[in-house]
């Protein structure tokens, strides 16, 4: 193949990608300097103000009362979860990265292993738009009758647009089986996960 057609065949597939079709699909991985900062920022008090307030939220939805602007709740029969929008927000892209990984770290102590942790990146209409996923899932306890799905199959995305921060989501899935059953309430897993 020639290096134009090359270079042709690479503007083909973004331009036939989309969410289930990326142009970009790779696990991530962090250099010693990102893991370095993020080390330093788990010391100082952003992860705390960001639970604290996360859960302050939450609370406020479940009362009926108002929240934020930039949070929303998603609360249907199988999912529940909720979208911070940070591109209303004054944090940096390196910040909401650190809570994105903290997110998955809190809920491995939760009894739960790491499935996936992948990026996407696929043009959209006006932006090109990346995706940073982690996909969890509950380490299935077996017992006589049901398995265990704690809070069920747990995702972060963080989605930027054209390498701008546009939000974080996070999204407990459960399966509602003959087979299974979830012990663990959506509210029991934000204040796990403010604990």
């Amino acid at each position: 193949m020639t290096f134009w057609n090359q270079i042709k065949s690479i503007f083909t597939e973004a331009e036939n990608s989309s969410p289930s079709v990326p142009t970009v699909h790779e696990l991530i991985q962090r250099s010693d300097e990102e893991l370095t900062a993020y080390e330093h920022w788990k010391t100082t008090a952003g992860p705390r103000r960001l639970l604290d307030w996360l859960s302050h939220q939450y609370g406020r939805h479940k009362d009926g009362r108002g929240t934020d602007e930039t949070i929303g709740f998603l609360n249907v029969q199988s999912s529940q979860g909720f979208v911070i929008y940070f591109r209303e927000m004054n944090y940096t892209r390196e910040e909401i990265n650190h809570f994105s990984h903290y997110l998955k770290e809190r809920v491995l102590t939760l009894d739960y292993r790491s499935d996936i942790s992948d990026r996407r990146i696929f043009p959209r209409n006006h932006w090109i738009e990346t995706q940073e996923r982690h996909y969890l899932k509950p380490n299935i306890l077996y017992n006589d009758v049901l398995m265990d799905q704690v809070f069920g199959n747990i995702m972060i995305e963080f989605e930027l647009r054209d390498e701008l921060p546009h939000n974080l989501r996070l999204r407990a899935t459960v399966y509602n089986d003959s087979l299974f059953e979830a012990k663990g309430s959506f509210g029991g897993l934000i204040m796990a996960l403010a604990g």
